[in-house]
């Protein structure tokens, strides 16, 4: 089994007020292939109820460093209470939504992936001491590259939804 270690644990962004849905799921997205991600989408589900649309979205994004790590992103979005609303920005009127935002991040190092490491009992011992002694080093790294890169996708989606703060519904 591979080994799954949790480097940013639950780092939570929370917004009430104006965005675009659409606007930032592709501002993500392009973040994530300016970094080098690949995207994968475990769950998309949209309900309507009486006081607006619920939107929950779980994305887990990955990016591989060898054949022997790879990190993830764990991103669980969950809007709620969302209705449309007719803004307008410098005398223009521009459609957005309006509602409650809930994103948490995960940064987790995943080494062995492929499970290479796990056919023998020897094996494992052995990568137990290569994960202690030798690859210390890379992990360390990986870990700190994991931290900066959730760290920076949380603040580029906290901007984008700070902007949204200063805009006048009309």
């Amino acid at each position: 089994m591979s080994e799954r270690k949790i480097v940013v644990d639950t780092l939570r962004l929370t917004y009430q007020g104006l965005f675009h849905l659409n606007e930032l799921y592709r501002i993500i997205d392009k973040w994530l292939r300016e970094k080098g991600y690949d995207k994968y989408e475990r769950k998309n589900f949209e309900h309507v109820y009486k006081d607006g649309k619920q939107v929950e979205i779980e994305l887990e994004p990955w990016k591989k460093f060898t054949d022997y790590a790879k990190c993830s992103i764990k991103m669980n979005m969950l809007f709620t209470e969302i209705k449309d609303v007719v803004v307008t920005i410098d005398g223009k009127k521009k459609n957005l939504n309006q509602g409650k935002v809930m994103i948490t991040f995960l940064g987790i190092l995943e080494t062995d992936y492929e499970h290479r490491w796990e056919k023998k009992a020897i094996l494992y011992f052995l990568r137990s001491l290569f994960d202690l002694w030798i690859y210390k080093v890379n992990t360390d790294k990986f870990e700190a590259f994991i931290a900066e890169d959730t760290n920076q996708l949380y603040e580029r989606i906290k901007s984008y939804l700070n902007l949204h703060r200063k805009m006048v519904v009309g």
